[in-house]
């Protein structure tokens, strides 16, 4: 139960549903999902606590630590905003260009979900969720095993305290819309498999988020 438990979280972090801070599913949920008495998985999760990977709140829950992060795959904890987005924009442009080109059809399934629970999101967490799902989606797509390590490793960086404040600080209902206007029109490149057009959409999406992090003009 223990080692299954430790499966469903790093594939939680490597899908970037999970970071440092991120609340775990209830037990409840847990019991279902790993089809396990509740006493395993409170045992598990004792286990899990003891070695710091994650911290029990009376009343509030369970959550992850920066301890629970493969250690080939932390991000420097000095990593700047401005690094991230540099590295995003060496990275993923490219990325979706080849996605367009080799994405399956459970891909582009995969990746409209992602892109239609964002669009229903209303508040800041629920859409940094399915932002980083979306594109997370869009490397898997690509089918690059190197690439996708070189993005895991990216995205941890996304998981970095000040990435988080500075996203929420900087975070507005029009942003969001904005944002995924812009996510509709990557996805709509690969979905029309156009590698120049993903290519482009994508980089003129990190960087419009590159300009509202970082107050660039």
């Amino acid at each position: 139960m223990e080692q299954s438990l430790r499966t469903l979280l790093r594939e939680g972090l490597r899908s970037g549903a999970l970071g440092p801070g991120a609340k775990l599913p209830t037990e409840r949920a847990l019991v279902e999902r790993l089809a396990a008495p509740r006493s395993a998985i409170r045992r598990a999760l004792g286990v899990l606590e003891q070695e710091g990977l994650v911290v029990r709140q009376v009343g509030r829950g369970t959550f992850l630590t920066e301890a629970a992060i493969p250690p080939d795959e932390v991000a420097p904890a000095d990593t700047s905003p401005a690094e991230i987005m540099q590295v995003r924009l060496l990275i993923e442009p490219p990325v979706a260009a080849l996605a367009a080109r080799v994405a399956t059809q459970a891909d582009l399934d995969r990746i409209a979900h992602c892109l239609d629970r964002g669009g229903q999101s209303d508040d800041h967490q629920d859409f940094e969720t399915w932002d980083t799902r979306l594109h997370h989606a869009i490397a898997q797509a690509a089918h690059n095993g190197l690439l996708m390590s070189m993005f895991d490793v990216m995205n941890t960086a996304r998981s970095l305290p000040i990435w988080g404040s500075l996203k929420r600080r900087t975070s507005t209902p029009e942003r969001m819309r904005c944002y995924h206007d812009e996510h509709t029109a990557i996805v709509e490149a690969l979905r029309d498999r156009d590698p120049e057009s993903a290519q482009d959409a994508m980089r003129r999406h990190l960087e419009n988020v590159a300009d509202n992090l970082l107050g660039r003009h």
